[in-house]
């Protein structure tokens, strides 16, 4: 029986964001592997669209479905995530940075994981300052990897104070959105409970 509605699995959605996946470890290798920082930068930045692109396209072909809302956010951890450890070891990004990011990710991931595990009947949606934070983060990561001087874009003296704007803002919104998401997954969890 073909799924339908929210059950949906293969979506137009679903499958760019399980393509943003399986670049993901193209942006290591030529980060790491290849060093080339302008060219990882090129890919990080376009990853990053990706990412709103599959939730505009979800919306505007009306399919969206329960496996997106768990996809979706679970590959926005990991591309942020892996693309702050990367860009870390390169040593584009400072760690006072990057460490408060990485925190949040995996702070945000295992509870996410925690509340399927427990069995909790709704996922917590995104919120738009979290959308906003993590646009804002996919944007100062690749004009880091533009600032380096060695290796990076030629405009490196223009991306450097452009990085640090983004960044920071990008941090205060994903924490921001950290603390939104807190009651709401309080109630998630709260409605597995009352079901036991």
């Amino acid at each position: 029986m073909a799924r339908t509605g929210q059950d949906r699995v293969l979506t137009v959605p679903n499958v760019l964001t399980v393509v943003r996946l399986g670049l993901l470890p193209v942006f290591v290798w030529l980060l790491l592997g290849r060093q080339d920082r302008y060219g990882a930068g090129l890919l990080l930045a376009a990853l990053g669209v990706t990412d709103f692109a599959d939730g505009f396209l979800a919306r505007r072909l009306h399919q969206e479905s329960r496996l997106g809302k768990v996809l979706d956010p679970a590959a926005d951890r990991l591309l942020l995530g892996t693309a702050v450890v990367a860009i870390v070891v390169d040593g584009s990004v400072p760690l006072w940075v990057a460490l408060p990011a990485a925190v949040r990710e995996a702070a945000v991931g295992l509870g996410v994981l925690v509340l399927l595990a427990a069995g909790a009947r709704d996922v917590v949606e995104v919120k738009l300052v979290g959308k906003a934070g993590t646009l804002t983060l996919m944007v100062a990561l690749p004009l880091f990897l533009a600032a380096n001087p060695d290796g990076g874009a030629p405009w490196h003296e223009v991306a450097r104070p452009l990085a640090w704007a983004f960044a920071l803002v990008g941090l205060v919104l994903s924490w921001v959105a950290a603390a939104a998401y807190v009651g709401p997954a309080r109630a998630a969890f709260a409605g597995r409970r009352g079901t036991a």
